[in-house]
């Protein structure tokens, strides 16, 4: 079953930024609009699954120093 949502109090440049929007896409404003809507929703549901995973406790530092190594090592066999 699907609903019916009415947006009110849309802002003049928004309301035109996403008809500008829709049209380049080829598609009707509300269906583009329901296209931007699922599209958050789904990213709302990422957001809680990252947060239910585990901390790896990773030190930035320590990745970034990771990396470099690994591209000094990869220049290195280039050469």
């Amino acid at each position: 079953m699907s609903r019916t949502l009415y947006i009110r109090h849309v802002p003049d440049d928004v309301a035109e930024r996403l008809e500008r929007l829709a049209s380049r896409a080829g598609v009707p404003l509300s269906t583009f609009a329901l296209q931007e809507l699922s599209e958050t929703a789904r990213r709302a549901d990422n957001a809680e699954l990252l947060q239910a995973l585990p901390s790896a406790a990773l030190d930035p530092g320590e990745i970034l120093e990771a990396l470099r190594q690994s591209r000094a090592d990869a220049n290195r066999a280039e050469h």
